[in-house]
Protein backbone atom coordinates (compact mmCIF):
# COMPACT_ATOMS: atom_id res chain seq x y z
CA UNK A 1 0.00 0.00 0.00
CA UNK A 2 1.38 3.42 -0.97
CA UNK A 3 1.72 6.38 1.35
CA UNK A 4 -1.10 8.23 -0.44
CA UNK A 5 -3.46 5.31 0.14
CA UNK A 6 -2.78 5.46 3.89
CA UNK A 7 -3.46 9.17 4.23
CA UNK A 8 -6.43 10.18 6.36
CA UNK A 9 -7.57 13.40 4.70
CA UNK A 10 -10.21 14.05 7.35
CA UNK A 11 -7.56 13.86 10.08
CA UNK A 12 -5.35 16.24 8.08
CA UNK A 13 -8.17 18.76 7.78
CA UNK A 14 -8.93 18.66 11.50
CA UNK A 15 -5.26 19.02 12.38
CA UNK A 16 -4.98 22.22 10.35
CA UNK A 17 -8.22 23.50 11.92
CA UNK A 18 -6.98 22.78 15.46
CA UNK A 19 -3.59 24.39 14.83
CA UNK A 20 -5.19 27.64 13.66
CA UNK A 21 -7.85 27.54 16.40
CA UNK A 22 -5.08 27.28 19.02
CA UNK A 23 -3.12 30.14 17.44
CA UNK A 24 -6.16 32.44 17.57
CA UNK A 25 -7.46 31.15 20.95
CA UNK A 26 -10.84 30.18 19.49
CA UNK A 27 -13.30 29.22 22.23
CA UNK A 28 -14.31 25.52 22.59
CA UNK A 29 -18.00 26.06 21.75
CA UNK A 30 -17.24 27.78 18.46
CA UNK A 31 -14.66 25.11 17.63
CA UNK A 32 -17.32 22.45 18.07
CA UNK A 33 -19.77 24.30 15.83
CA UNK A 34 -17.27 24.92 13.04
CA UNK A 35 -15.49 21.58 12.98
CA UNK A 36 -18.42 19.23 12.38
CA UNK A 37 -20.34 19.14 9.08
CA UNK A 38 -23.90 20.40 8.91
CA UNK A 39 -25.24 17.44 6.90
CA UNK A 40 -23.91 14.23 5.31
CA UNK A 41 -25.69 12.29 2.58
CA UNK A 42 -24.91 8.87 1.12
CA UNK A 43 -26.98 7.43 -1.71
CA UNK A 44 -27.07 4.34 -3.90
CA UNK A 45 -27.23 5.24 -7.58
CA UNK A 46 -28.67 2.51 -9.84
CA UNK A 47 -27.57 2.89 -13.48
CA UNK A 48 -28.61 0.79 -16.47
CA UNK A 49 -25.36 0.28 -18.35
CA UNK A 50 -25.05 0.26 -22.13
CA UNK A 51 -24.88 -3.53 -22.26
CA UNK A 52 -28.15 -3.83 -20.33
CA UNK A 53 -26.93 -4.85 -16.87
CA UNK A 54 -27.69 -2.81 -13.76
CA UNK A 55 -24.80 -1.33 -11.78
CA UNK A 56 -25.10 0.46 -8.44
CA UNK A 57 -22.72 3.30 -7.57
CA UNK A 58 -22.26 5.00 -4.19
CA UNK A 59 -22.56 8.78 -4.07
CA UNK A 60 -21.84 11.30 -1.32
CA UNK A 61 -22.66 14.95 -0.61
CA UNK A 62 -21.32 16.56 2.55
CA UNK A 63 -22.58 20.03 3.46
CA UNK A 64 -20.15 21.48 5.95
CA UNK A 65 -21.22 25.02 6.84
CA UNK A 66 -23.66 27.69 5.64
CA UNK A 67 -23.04 30.52 8.12
CA UNK A 68 -21.71 32.85 5.41
CA UNK A 69 -24.02 31.85 2.56
CA UNK A 70 -25.17 28.94 0.37
CA UNK A 71 -22.83 25.98 0.45
CA UNK A 72 -20.49 25.54 -2.50
CA UNK A 73 -18.32 22.70 -3.69
CA UNK A 74 -17.43 20.38 -6.54
CA UNK A 75 -18.47 16.85 -7.44
CA UNK A 76 -15.73 14.36 -8.27
CA UNK A 77 -15.93 10.98 -10.03
CA UNK A 78 -13.08 8.71 -8.89
CA UNK A 79 -12.60 5.09 -7.72
CA UNK A 80 -11.02 6.23 -4.42
CA UNK A 81 -13.77 8.63 -3.35
CA UNK A 82 -14.83 7.96 0.24
CA UNK A 83 -16.81 9.75 2.92
CA UNK A 84 -13.75 10.87 4.90
CA UNK A 85 -12.19 12.49 1.84
CA UNK A 86 -15.45 14.25 0.91
CA UNK A 87 -15.90 15.42 4.51
CA UNK A 88 -12.39 16.89 4.50
CA UNK A 89 -12.88 18.61 1.14
CA UNK A 90 -16.23 20.08 2.24
CA UNK A 91 -14.49 21.69 5.22
CA UNK A 92 -11.73 22.99 2.93
CA UNK A 93 -14.41 24.70 0.83
CA UNK A 94 -15.76 26.49 3.90
CA UNK A 95 -12.29 27.87 4.67
CA UNK A 96 -11.48 28.56 1.02
CA UNK A 97 -14.56 30.70 0.37
CA UNK A 98 -13.90 32.57 3.63
CA UNK A 99 -10.23 33.25 2.80
CA UNK A 100 -11.22 35.01 -0.44
CA UNK A 101 -14.26 36.57 1.27
CA UNK A 102 -16.99 35.42 -1.08
CA UNK A 103 -20.47 34.76 0.41
CA UNK A 104 -20.51 30.97 0.38
CA UNK A 105 -20.11 28.11 2.80
CA UNK A 106 -18.56 24.74 2.02
CA UNK A 107 -19.77 21.45 0.55
CA UNK A 108 -18.36 18.62 -1.56
CA UNK A 109 -19.67 15.60 -3.41
CA UNK A 110 -18.48 12.54 -5.22
CA UNK A 111 -19.35 9.21 -6.77
CA UNK A 112 -17.22 6.10 -6.38
CA UNK A 113 -16.60 5.09 -10.00
CA UNK A 114 -13.94 4.72 -12.66
CA UNK A 115 -15.11 7.46 -14.98
CA UNK A 116 -12.69 6.38 -17.73
CA UNK A 117 -14.64 3.13 -18.10
CA UNK A 118 -18.02 4.83 -18.43
CA UNK A 119 -19.47 5.82 -21.78
CA UNK A 120 -20.86 9.37 -22.13
CA UNK A 121 -24.38 7.95 -21.97
CA UNK A 122 -23.63 5.99 -18.78
CA UNK A 123 -22.01 9.08 -17.20
CA UNK A 124 -25.07 11.14 -18.06
CA UNK A 125 -27.51 8.61 -16.57
CA UNK A 126 -25.40 8.30 -13.41
CA UNK A 127 -25.19 12.10 -13.05
CA UNK A 128 -28.90 12.69 -13.56
CA UNK A 129 -29.87 9.96 -11.09
CA UNK A 130 -27.47 11.36 -8.48
CA UNK A 131 -28.87 14.88 -8.83
CA UNK A 132 -32.45 13.62 -8.64
CA UNK A 133 -31.57 12.03 -5.29
CA UNK A 134 -30.10 15.32 -4.00
CA UNK A 135 -32.97 17.43 -5.34
CA UNK A 136 -34.39 18.51 -1.97
CA UNK A 137 -31.04 19.49 -0.40
CA UNK A 138 -29.43 21.49 -3.21
CA UNK A 139 -30.46 24.75 -4.85
CA UNK A 140 -29.11 28.17 -5.88
CA UNK A 141 -29.64 29.52 -2.34
CA UNK A 142 -28.86 26.25 -0.56
CA UNK A 143 -26.03 24.21 -2.10
CA UNK A 144 -24.41 24.85 -5.50
CA UNK A 145 -22.27 22.08 -7.07
CA UNK A 146 -19.33 22.62 -9.44
CA UNK A 147 -16.75 20.60 -11.42
CA UNK A 148 -13.98 18.67 -9.71
CA UNK A 149 -11.84 15.62 -10.51
CA UNK A 150 -13.14 13.88 -13.67
CA UNK A 151 -16.17 16.14 -14.05
CA UNK A 152 -16.41 18.93 -16.62
CA UNK A 153 -18.72 21.57 -18.13
CA UNK A 154 -20.80 18.91 -19.89
CA UNK A 155 -21.51 17.16 -16.59
CA UNK A 156 -22.47 20.52 -15.10
CA UNK A 157 -24.88 21.10 -18.01
CA UNK A 158 -26.58 17.77 -17.23
CA UNK A 159 -26.87 18.77 -13.58
CA UNK A 160 -28.44 22.10 -14.50
CA UNK A 161 -30.90 20.43 -16.89
CA UNK A 162 -31.90 17.69 -14.42
CA UNK A 163 -32.58 20.20 -11.64
CA UNK A 164 -34.39 22.53 -14.05
CA UNK A 165 -36.78 19.74 -15.05
CA UNK A 166 -38.29 19.94 -11.57
CA UNK A 167 -37.85 23.62 -10.75
CA UNK A 168 -37.94 25.47 -14.06
CA UNK A 169 -34.89 26.92 -15.78
CA UNK A 170 -32.34 27.34 -12.95
CA UNK A 171 -28.83 28.08 -14.26
CA UNK A 172 -27.73 29.21 -10.77
CA UNK A 173 -28.01 25.65 -9.40
CA UNK A 174 -24.50 24.80 -10.63
CA UNK A 175 -21.34 26.58 -11.79
CA UNK A 176 -18.66 25.59 -14.28
CA UNK A 177 -21.29 25.23 -17.03
CA UNK A 178 -20.63 25.81 -20.73
CA UNK A 179 -21.04 29.49 -21.63
CA UNK A 180 -23.95 28.57 -23.95
CA UNK A 181 -26.08 27.47 -20.98
CA UNK A 182 -25.22 30.18 -18.47
CA UNK A 183 -21.56 29.56 -17.75
CA UNK A 184 -19.11 32.39 -17.18
CA UNK A 185 -16.37 33.43 -19.55
CA UNK A 186 -13.02 32.79 -17.92
CA UNK A 187 -14.28 30.01 -15.62
CA UNK A 188 -12.29 27.22 -17.28
CA UNK A 189 -8.99 29.05 -16.76
CA UNK A 190 -9.92 30.54 -13.38
CA UNK A 191 -8.21 28.13 -10.97
CA UNK A 192 -4.93 28.25 -12.89
CA UNK A 193 -5.12 32.00 -13.43
CA UNK A 194 -5.91 32.65 -9.76
CA UNK A 195 -2.94 30.51 -8.72
CA UNK A 196 -0.65 32.59 -10.92
CA UNK A 197 -2.03 35.86 -9.52
CA UNK A 198 -1.17 34.63 -6.01
CA UNK A 199 2.28 33.47 -7.15
CA UNK A 200 3.00 36.92 -8.55
CA UNK A 201 2.33 38.47 -5.13
CA UNK A 202 4.26 35.80 -3.22
CA UNK A 203 7.23 36.06 -5.58
CA UNK A 204 7.57 39.76 -4.75
CA UNK A 205 7.45 39.00 -1.02
CA UNK A 206 10.10 36.29 -1.25
CA UNK A 207 12.36 37.92 -3.88
CA UNK A 208 11.70 35.29 -6.53
CA UNK A 209 11.96 36.40 -10.17
CA UNK A 210 9.12 34.66 -12.03
CA UNK A 211 10.71 35.64 -15.34
CA UNK A 212 13.65 33.36 -14.54
CA UNK A 213 11.87 30.72 -12.45
CA UNK A 214 12.19 27.00 -13.15
CA UNK A 215 8.77 25.45 -12.65
CA UNK A 216 7.65 21.86 -12.09
CA UNK A 217 3.96 21.01 -12.43
CA UNK A 218 2.42 17.71 -11.39
CA UNK A 219 -0.77 17.37 -13.41
CA UNK A 220 -1.57 18.63 -16.90
CA UNK A 221 -5.33 18.68 -16.47
CA UNK A 222 -7.45 21.81 -16.57
CA UNK A 223 -5.58 23.54 -13.74
CA UNK A 224 -2.03 22.45 -14.51
CA UNK A 225 -2.23 23.18 -18.23
CA UNK A 226 -3.43 26.73 -17.64
CA UNK A 227 -0.84 27.38 -14.92
CA UNK A 228 1.84 26.16 -17.33
CA UNK A 229 0.63 28.46 -20.09
CA UNK A 230 0.30 31.54 -17.87
CA UNK A 231 3.67 31.01 -16.16
CA UNK A 232 5.36 30.62 -19.55
CA UNK A 233 3.77 33.91 -20.67
CA UNK A 234 5.40 35.55 -17.64
CA UNK A 235 8.79 34.26 -18.79
CA UNK A 236 9.12 31.25 -16.50
CA UNK A 237 10.49 27.90 -17.71
CA UNK A 238 8.33 24.82 -17.15
CA UNK A 239 11.04 22.15 -16.87
CA UNK A 240 8.73 19.23 -16.05
CA UNK A 241 5.04 18.39 -16.25
CA UNK A 242 3.04 15.19 -15.92
CA UNK A 243 -0.26 13.41 -16.40
CA UNK A 244 -1.59 10.34 -14.60
CA UNK A 245 0.76 8.07 -16.56
CA UNK A 246 3.96 9.95 -15.79
CA UNK A 247 5.83 13.04 -16.82
CA UNK A 248 8.41 14.63 -19.11
CA UNK A 249 11.48 16.64 -18.13
CA UNK A 250 13.89 19.01 -19.83
CA UNK A 251 16.10 21.20 -17.61
CA UNK A 252 16.26 23.82 -20.39
CA UNK A 253 12.47 24.17 -20.41
CA UNK A 254 9.58 22.60 -22.30
CA UNK A 255 7.80 24.37 -25.19
CA UNK A 256 4.36 24.38 -23.57
CA UNK A 257 2.35 25.17 -26.71
CA UNK A 258 3.82 22.08 -28.37
CA UNK A 259 3.47 19.98 -25.20
CA UNK A 260 -0.24 20.84 -24.87
CA UNK A 261 -0.86 20.12 -28.56
CA UNK A 262 0.99 16.79 -28.25
CA UNK A 263 -1.05 15.83 -25.17
CA UNK A 264 -4.29 16.69 -26.97
CA UNK A 265 -3.34 14.57 -29.99
CA UNK A 266 -1.66 11.58 -28.30
CA UNK A 267 -3.74 11.61 -25.06
CA UNK A 268 -0.51 11.21 -23.06
CA UNK A 269 2.92 12.81 -22.71
CA UNK A 270 5.09 9.76 -23.31
CA UNK A 271 7.66 10.20 -26.03
CA UNK A 272 7.47 13.97 -26.36
CA UNK A 273 10.49 14.97 -28.48
CA UNK A 274 13.41 16.57 -26.66
CA UNK A 275 12.39 15.34 -23.21
CA UNK A 276 13.10 12.43 -20.94
CA UNK A 277 10.53 10.47 -18.98
CA UNK A 278 10.08 10.98 -15.25
CA UNK A 279 7.66 9.36 -12.81
CA UNK A 280 5.12 11.43 -10.94
CA UNK A 281 6.97 10.63 -7.73
CA UNK A 282 10.43 11.61 -9.04
CA UNK A 283 9.03 14.76 -10.65
CA UNK A 284 8.24 16.21 -7.22
CA UNK A 285 11.89 15.96 -6.21
CA UNK A 286 13.39 17.72 -9.24
CA UNK A 287 15.55 20.79 -8.77
CA UNK A 288 13.33 23.83 -9.39
CA UNK A 289 12.24 27.18 -7.99
CA UNK A 290 8.48 26.58 -7.89
CA UNK A 291 6.66 23.26 -7.50
CA UNK A 292 2.97 23.22 -8.35
CA UNK A 293 1.07 20.02 -7.44
CA UNK A 294 -2.19 20.24 -9.39
CA UNK A 295 -3.42 16.65 -9.41
CA UNK A 296 -4.59 14.56 -6.44
CA UNK A 297 -4.09 14.92 -2.69
CA UNK A 298 -1.39 13.50 -0.46
CA UNK A 299 1.43 13.49 -3.01
CA UNK A 300 3.91 15.30 -0.73
CA UNK A 301 4.31 13.20 2.39
CA UNK A 302 6.75 12.22 5.10
CA UNK A 303 8.71 9.92 2.80
CA UNK A 304 9.56 12.54 0.17
CA UNK A 305 9.22 15.96 1.85
CA UNK A 306 12.91 16.08 2.83
CA UNK A 307 13.86 15.56 -0.82
CA UNK A 308 11.79 18.48 -2.15
CA UNK A 309 14.21 20.99 -3.69
CA UNK A 310 11.73 23.71 -4.64
CA UNK A 311 11.98 27.10 -2.94
CA UNK A 312 8.21 27.60 -3.13
CA UNK A 313 5.19 25.30 -3.45
CA UNK A 314 1.82 26.55 -4.72
CA UNK A 315 -0.88 24.00 -3.92
CA UNK A 316 -3.09 24.08 -7.01
CA UNK A 317 -4.57 20.71 -5.94
CA UNK A 318 -6.60 20.09 -2.79
CA UNK A 319 -4.74 18.52 0.15
CA UNK A 320 -1.51 17.76 -1.76
CA UNK A 321 0.69 18.07 1.37
CA UNK A 322 0.27 15.93 4.48
CA UNK A 323 0.60 17.47 7.93
CA UNK A 324 3.90 15.69 8.60
CA UNK A 325 5.30 16.86 5.27
CA UNK A 326 4.12 20.39 6.03
CA UNK A 327 6.24 20.45 9.19
CA UNK A 328 9.27 19.13 7.31
CA UNK A 329 8.91 21.72 4.55
CA UNK A 330 8.55 24.54 7.06
CA UNK A 331 11.67 23.37 8.90
CA UNK A 332 13.55 23.29 5.58
CA UNK A 333 12.49 26.83 4.70
CA UNK A 334 10.21 25.92 1.79
CA UNK A 335 7.44 28.50 1.34
CA UNK A 336 4.06 26.77 0.91
CA UNK A 337 1.10 28.71 -0.48
CA UNK A 338 -1.80 26.63 0.87
CA UNK A 339 -4.55 25.14 -1.24
CA UNK A 340 -7.34 27.18 0.39
CA UNK A 341 -5.66 30.26 -1.09
CA UNK A 342 -3.65 29.05 -4.10
CA UNK A 343 -6.52 27.26 -5.83
CA UNK A 344 -9.38 29.55 -4.77
CA UNK A 345 -9.58 31.19 -8.19
CA UNK A 346 -12.01 28.54 -9.40
CA UNK A 347 -14.59 29.09 -6.68
CA UNK A 348 -14.14 32.85 -7.00
CA UNK A 349 -15.15 32.82 -10.67
CA UNK A 350 -17.88 30.31 -9.77
CA UNK A 351 -19.19 33.07 -7.51
CA UNK A 352 -19.09 35.46 -10.47
CA UNK A 353 -20.99 32.88 -12.56
CA UNK A 354 -23.64 32.42 -9.86
CA UNK A 355 -23.98 36.20 -9.57
CA UNK A 356 -24.42 36.57 -13.34
CA UNK A 357 -27.05 33.81 -13.36
CA UNK A 358 -29.08 35.40 -10.54
CA UNK A 359 -28.93 38.84 -12.17
CA UNK A 360 -29.40 37.48 -15.72
CA UNK A 361 -26.27 39.29 -16.86
CA UNK A 362 -23.17 38.23 -18.77
CA UNK A 363 -19.73 39.64 -18.00
CA UNK A 364 -16.96 39.97 -20.55
CA UNK A 365 -13.85 37.90 -19.85
CA UNK A 366 -11.79 41.03 -19.25
CA UNK A 367 -14.09 41.99 -16.37
CA UNK A 368 -13.97 38.45 -14.94
CA UNK A 369 -10.16 38.42 -14.96
CA UNK A 370 -9.90 41.94 -13.54
CA UNK A 371 -12.19 41.11 -10.61
CA UNK A 372 -10.41 37.78 -10.07
CA UNK A 373 -7.01 39.47 -9.85
CA UNK A 374 -8.41 42.01 -7.37
CA UNK A 375 -9.79 39.31 -5.05
CA UNK A 376 -6.79 36.96 -5.24
CA UNK A 377 -4.31 39.79 -4.70
CA UNK A 378 -6.20 41.23 -1.74
CA UNK A 379 -6.64 37.77 -0.20
CA UNK A 380 -2.94 36.90 -0.46
CA UNK A 381 -1.94 40.24 1.06
CA UNK A 382 -4.34 39.71 3.99
CA UNK A 383 -3.00 36.21 4.66
CA UNK A 384 0.62 37.36 4.34
CA UNK A 385 0.06 40.21 6.80
CA UNK A 386 -1.45 37.81 9.37
CA UNK A 387 1.49 35.43 8.85
CA UNK A 388 3.95 38.24 9.56
CA UNK A 389 1.99 39.59 12.53
CA UNK A 390 1.55 36.22 14.24
CA UNK A 391 4.83 34.71 13.00
CA UNK A 392 3.14 31.67 11.53
CA UNK A 393 3.22 29.94 8.15
CA UNK A 394 0.99 31.06 5.27
CA UNK A 395 -1.14 27.95 5.84
CA UNK A 396 -1.82 28.69 9.50
CA UNK A 397 -2.44 32.35 8.63
CA UNK A 398 -4.94 31.40 5.90
CA UNK A 399 -6.85 29.19 8.34
CA UNK A 400 -6.85 31.96 10.96
CA UNK A 401 -8.32 34.41 8.42
CA UNK A 402 -10.98 31.87 7.42
CA UNK A 403 -11.91 30.77 10.94
CA UNK A 404 -12.27 34.36 12.12
CA UNK A 405 -14.74 35.14 9.33
CA UNK A 406 -16.84 31.99 9.77
CA UNK A 407 -16.83 32.30 13.57
CA UNK A 408 -17.92 35.94 13.35
CA UNK A 409 -20.80 35.07 10.99
CA UNK A 410 -21.83 32.19 13.24
CA UNK A 411 -21.99 34.42 16.32
CA UNK A 412 -23.86 37.19 14.49
CA UNK A 413 -26.48 34.78 13.19
CA UNK A 414 -26.90 33.20 16.61
CA UNK A 415 -26.42 29.67 15.29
Amino acid sequence: MSETERINFEKMSRFQFDRAAEAMALDPETRGLLKMPFREIQVKIPVRMDDGHLEVFIGYRVQHNNARGPMKGGIRYHPEVDLGEIRSLAALMTWKTAVVNIPFGGAKGGIVCDSKRLSPAETERMTRTFISMLDTVIGPYQDIPAPDVNTNPQVMAWIMDEYSRRHGYTPGIVTGKPVDVGGSKGREEATGRGCVFVLQEAARDYNLDLGKARIVIQGIGNVGSHVARFMTELGGRVVAISDSGGGIYNPDGLPMDRVLAYKSEKRNLSGFPGSRSVTNEALLELDCDILIPSALGGVIHKFNADRIKAKMIAEAANNPTTTTADEILEKNGVVVIPDILANAGGVTVSYFEWTQNLQQLSWEEEQVNRELRKIMTRSYQHVASVAREKRVSLRVAAYIVALEKVARATRLRGI
